[in-house]
C-alpha cells in the first residue's frame, strides 16, 4: 500500500517534537479521520531555521509531517507558504488516493504556523 520512502519516514520520522517559545505555532485536525497535527517553527532573517511537529495519525499523516518539515527547513517564509499538499505527496513518491487527505494536514499545519508567525 505504501512505497519505501513513505515507510521510511513513518518508521524513522524527522523533526519530531515540541519547541519552547516558537516563532510560529499551528494546530490542525481532520474530522474525516481524527488525525491531529501540531507544528512549531523558528524563523531567523525570514527563513525557517528550526521546525518540529507532533502528529497523532496514520502512516501517511506521520510520513507527510516528516517530509513536509524536511522540505520547509531552510526555506524562506514565502517559499514554505507556497508548498502544497501535492508537493508533499510528490516528494514522498506518492500516496494511495484515499490517504492524500492526510498530506493536507501537513500543509495546513505549516501554513497555520506561518500565519501565527506573521501575526506577531
Amino acid at each position: 500500500m505504501y512505497n519505501e520512502k513513505v515507510l521510511q519516514h513513518f518508521k524513522d520520522p524527522h523533526n519530531v517534537g515540541t519547541m519552547e517559545n516558537p516563532d510560529g505555532y499551528g494546530e490542525v485536525g481532520s474530522s474525516e479521520c481524527g488525525d491531529t497535527m501540531k507544528m512549531y517553527i523558528k524563523v531567523d532573517d525570514n527563513k525557517i531555521t528550526d521546525i518540529k511537529y507532533q502528529t497523532y495519525g496514520c502512516c501517511a499523516a506521520i510520513a507527510s509531517s516528516s517530509i513536509a518539515t524536511d522540505m520547509a527547513l531552510g526555506k524562506t517564509i514565502e517559499e514554505a507558504q507556497a508548498m502544497s499538499k501535492m508537493d508533499i505527496v510528490q516528494e514522498l513518491g506518492g500516496l494511495p488516493e484515499k490517504k492524500i487527505h492526510c498530506s493536507l494536514l501537513a500543509e495546513d499545519a505549516l501554513k497555520e504556523a506561518i500565519k501565527d508567525y506573521k501575526s506577531k
